[in-house]
């Protein structure tokens, strides 16, 4: 615990270092595509005030200098599979943006969406020694946490406090300063399989960039795509991508659970490729020009030619009814928004004051996702796209890059964890089994 303690911290060093510099590379990696920016920080630019303990000291305004995406490579379900083809896909991406951005980058922030993440809600409380709350009484009552027994082979992704108790007085976002005898806090925890990081952090190396922070994709996605009230109130976003679809619940502007259904836009074009028997590049194709999820009366006179290039002329010459498609790619779908539904349902969804949802990522692109997505998850859903930021290409503010526009707001407002506090080693956490997953029920 101590050593990934000292790695996180640093790798805000790097980030802090970085920010000096001015420049900063981000990277969302991908199964269908890896996206890259650079970003430069404009010292001259007021600073946005911190979310109580949730601000991070050093943050600035930003514009993106450089961008760029590639198809992804060696990548499946959010995860490295083949070392070399990933290695390049990210350095075709990293240096196609430097170039445009005609800046070198050293330090580069990382979000991925695979690694079997998991959720845990920790509680801890401490006697506070003169009354008053300080940062040490922080660290303290983070140390006091009940950490859990992640397992063999899985480290701590985000250990963040969401909520601050002093005395019976909960719902503080910021108690230093106060008085009192009594705090407690709440934190929210994700871990992931050490392999996954371990293979990012190498590929990174390889593509001579020092590592200065790693995120999960679900949680980057909620960062960009939902609005200020829905975080606050509470909301769950669902980044349906290519290799998995993430999920992430946020209340009073933190995430509280996240999870991933390991099923994406990818698996619905192998379908297709199975069903059309043609090759899944063709099935993408097909996918992206005439897909859908609902069926109407016209849709079965409207005649979709199949094109591919087998050199069988009759067989490339096939048509296939985009009623038919549709019968192909609606099960798929309903399989992946039920598997979310089982998800919500066993975080305790229903129990936060709003039940807002709002879908987001490429696959949410799909013409009527949003009503079918409405019925099975509720009927208070939208589609999201990432907010806006400065110097953003056009062609990279859709849904699809909900992921890397989050990582571009997390690198610059980021969110205090649990090693941004100078806690003593002999006080790192007890492995004790005392709250699960489904803590904010009693909490929220």
């Amino acid at each position: 615990m101590q050593d990934l303690y000292q790695s996180q911290r640093a790798m805000r060093q790097m980030r802090r270092l970085a920010m000096q510099r001015g420049v900063i590379g981000i990277v969302d990696v991908g199964t269908f595509k890896i996206a890259a920016l650079v970003l430069k920080f404009d010292p001259t630019a007021a600073p946005r005030d911190g979310a109580g303990v949730g601000g991070m000291a050093g943050q600035a305004g930003f514009r993106v200098i450089g961008a760029r995406t590639t198809r992804s490579r060696g990548v499946r379900y959010g995860e490295i599979s083949t070392m070399n083809e990933t290695e390049r896909a990210l350095r075709t991406a990293l240096q196609a943006a430097q170039k445009m951005a005609q800046v070198r980058v050293d330090h580069a922030i990382l979000c991925f969406s695979g690694g079997g993440v998991r959720s845990y809600g920790l509680a801890g409380d401490v006697e506070l020694e003169d009354m008053t709350v300080g940062s040490d009484d922080i660290a303290r009552v983070l140390a006091a946490c009940d950490v859990p027994d992640i397992g063999v082979g899985r480290d701590v992704l985000h250990a963040q406090p969401v909520n601050f108790a002093l005395d019976h007085r909960t719902g503080l976002s910021d108690p230093r300063g106060q008085t009192g005898t009594r705090l407690a806090c709440d934190m929210h925890m994700l871990t992931v399989n050490t392999g996954v990081i371990q293979n990012l952090v190498n590929c990174m190396k390889r593509c001579d960039v020092e590592l200065a922070g790693l995120a999960s994709s679900a949680y980057m996605a909620g960062v960009s795509s939902l609005v200020e009230d829905e975080q606050e109130l509470g909301a769950a976003c669902i980044d349906m991508g290519a290799g998995s679809t993430g999920i992430s619940i946020f209340i009073k502007k933190h995430l509280i659970f996240s999870d991933t259904v390991p099923m994406g836009g990818d698996h619905v074009t192998g379908d297709i490729a199975q069903g059309l028997h043609v090759p899944v590049a063709t099935a993408e194709r097909i996918k992206t020009l005439h897909g859908g999820v609902h069926a109407t009366g016209m849709d079965d006179r409207e005649m979709i030619e199949i094109g591919a290039d087998s050199g069988d002329w009759e067989k490339d010459r096939r048509t296939v009814s985009r009623a038919e498609l549709i019968g192909i790619m609606r099960p798929r779908f309903e399989e992946i928004l039920e598997e979310v539904r089982a998800r919500l349902d066993a975080a305790g969804f229903d129990h936060l004051p709003s039940q807002q949802i709002v879908l987001t990522g490429g696959a949410s692109q799909t013409p009527g996702i949003d009503s079918l997505a409405a019925r099975i998850l509720g009927q208070q859903l939208r589609l999201g796209r990432p907010m806006r930021v400065r110097g953003l290409p056009q062609d990279l503010t859709g849904p699809a890059f909900a992921g890397v526009v989050g990582l571009s707001l997390f690198a610059a407002h980021p969110q205090d964890e649990w090693w941004d506090f100078d806690i003593p080693v002999d006080h790192y956490p007890a492995r004790s089994l005392k709250r699960a997953v489904r803590w904010f029920r009693d909490n929220w």
